[in-house]
C-alpha cells in the first residue's frame, strides 16, 4: 500500500473506475440512510437525533471531497424522489425542505470538508481526525440551525436550543468514534497491504 494515498478510498482501489465510484458512491449513500433509521425524535424539537452524522463523516473522510460530496447528493436526490431513507423512513420534497433539509445540505458540505481535510492527511492519526470531524459537525449544525431559523421564523436562541443544543452530547460521541475509527482503518489496511 502506498502510504502516501490521499484518501482510505485511494488506498484500498487506488485505480477506481467508474464502476467502482458508483458502488462506493451509493453504497455511501445507503450507509447514511441506515445510519437515519437509528433515530430518536424529542418532543420539542422537530429535528430527531440520528446516527447520520456519523455515517455522513466517515463517508467524506474516507472518500475524499468529490465522491463524498456525490455519495451526499445521491442521499438527497434519492430521499427527495421517494427512497425511505431519511430518518424514520421519511422521503420526499417536504422532508427535505422541511425543519431537517438544512442538516441534509449540510451533510453534502460537511463531506467536502472533512474529504478535503483526509486528501491533506488530517485522517491518519487521531489528534487531526477529531479536528477534521469537529469542522465536519460545525458544518452540519451551521447549515441546520440557518435553515431551521428560516423554517420556523423564531429567535436564534430558541433555534439553538431546538437544532444544536440537544445534539451536541450526541454527535461528540459520533465524532469521536468516527475520528477513531478512520487511523484504525488505515492501521488495518497497512497490515493487509503489508
Amino acid at each position: 500500500m502506498n502510504d502516501q494515498s490521499a484518501t482510505l478510498r485511494l488506498a484500498v482501489f487506488p485505480r477506481p473506475g467508474l464502476l467502482v465510484d458508483a458502488l462506493l458512491a451509493f453504497g455511501g449513500a445507503a450507509f447514511v440512510g441506515l445510519a437515519a433509521q437509528i433515530s430518536h425524535k424529542l418532543g420539542f424539537t422537530p429535528v430527531p437525533i440520528t446516527g447520520q452524522t456519523f455515517a455522513v463523516l466517515l463517508v467524506g473522510a474516507a472518500y475524499g471531497p468529490a465522491l463524498g460530496v456525490t455519495s451526499m447528493l445521491i442521499y438527497l436526490v434519492l430521499g427527495v424522489v421517494g427512497v425511505p431513507w431519511y430518518a424514520e423512513q421519511r422521503h420526499g420534497w417536504d422532508v427535505f425542505s422541511g425543519a431537517s433539509g438544512g442538516y441534509i445540505v449540510g451533510f453534502v458540505l460537511a463531506a467536502a470538508v472533512t474529504g478535503w481535510l483526509s486528501e491533506r492527511g488530517w485522517d491518519k492519526r487521531f489528534s487531526s481526525s477529531i479536528a477534521s470531524m469537529l469542522t465536519g459537525s460545525v458544518v452540519i449544525y451551521f447549515c441546520g440551525a440557518v435553515w431551521l431559523h428560516h423554517e420556523l421564523g423564531v429567535s436564534w436562541a430558541t433555534t439553538l436550543v431546538d437544532g444544536v443544543y440537544p445534539f451536541v452530547p450526541g454527535d461528540l460521541v459520533k465524532l469521536y468514534l468516527a475520528a477513531a475509527a478512520l487511523p484504525a482503518a488505515w492501521k488495518l489496511v497497512r497490515r493487509v497491504r503489508s
